[in-house]
């Protein structure tokens, strides 16, 4: 968010926080993208922000509240206030609970897959109504092709990466197999590791596929350890997944850091694995 947002959004958590009972004198910023988590002090409660036109707010309320019932391994929502959506200032606001991070240590490739299995599991139970993962390709695939939007891909990079996204999307589609909820993007930077296990957290990207498209997402042992695993459809995933945000990272309007220069990266990344391919 620019800074001027950040401010307005500050306020508008610590606002709502106070106006629910909760003692909300400071708020410090945890992580800054398209969205503002903050930490709200002295009640020690975790603040999403995000502009008013993101209504995905809603739809994340409504998966964690769902997921948790079946004993998913999930962040969980604020149990001091009501569980719902709160609108400040243009901004939408959502209250979580604040898990302390505990002693840095790695996750054991064995234990986050037996926690996305266990997230998978929980995720049978349930029937939400959600996009294909095919749908966010798609959406990458237009990026691609607007000119507009990535004004600063070169002409041979946009015919890669638009003709990698379309023909493993029909490769994938043509492989059938099973589908099921997905949590969408189940990588390192959307795991917890708390006091009560690990968490997975962000859950607008909800999404209906393959379990092998929610593992391209995870560093590449993790797939070793989960049961039944594809492995030709995971290799496929894992170079779809890459060409995916490879293209998010040549849009006009990104805002992570260094994101061109990581744009440029996996390019080469995504060469040399279309190389490996029969």
């Amino acid at each position: 968010m620019q800074v001027s947002e950040v401010r307005r959004a500050r306020a508008a958590a610590l606002s709502i926080a106070s106006s629910l009972g909760l003692r909300a004198d400071d708020a410090v910023v945890l992580h800054d993208s398209n969205k503002l988590t903050l930490r709200l002090l002295p009640c020690d409660v975790l603040a999403r922000v995000a502009p008013v036109a993101d209504q995905v707010a809603r739809f994340e309320v409504e998966m964690a509240q769902r997921l948790n019932e079946v004993g998913c391994p999930v962040a969980v929502l604020e149990p001091r206030v009501e569980p719902r959506v709160h609108e400040r200032d243009g901004f939408v606001i959502t209250l979580w609970t604040y898990y302390a991070p505990v002693t840095p240590s790695e996750v054991s490739p064995a234990d986050y897959a037996h926690a996305l299995a266990r997230l998978h599991a929980g995720m049978r139970e349930i029937d939400v109504p959600t996009q294909h993962f095919t749908d966010r390709v798609e959406q990458a695939r237009r990026l691609v092709a607007d000119r507009d939007r990535t004004p600063e891909l070169a002409d041979a990079d946009r015919e890669l990466l638009g003709d990698t996204l379309r023909e493993l999307r029909r490769v994938i589609g043509e492989r059938g197999g099973a589908e099921q909820l997905l949590h969408g993007e189940p990588h390192p930077g959307n795991l917890l590791s708390t006091g009560n296990g690990l968490l997975f957290i962000d859950l607008e990207t909800c999404c209906r596929g393959p379990v092998e498209w929610d593992l391209a997402h995870a560093p590449e042992d993790v797939g070793e350890h989960y049961p039944g695993v594809d492995r030709e459809l995971l290799r496929l995933c894992r170079i779809l997944v890459l060409a995916v945000i490879t293209a998010w990272r040549w849009d006009r309007d990104d805002q992570l850091p260094n994101g061109r220069r990581l744009g440029t990266e996996w390019l080469g990344q995504m060469r040399a694995a279309l190389d490996r391919e029969p």
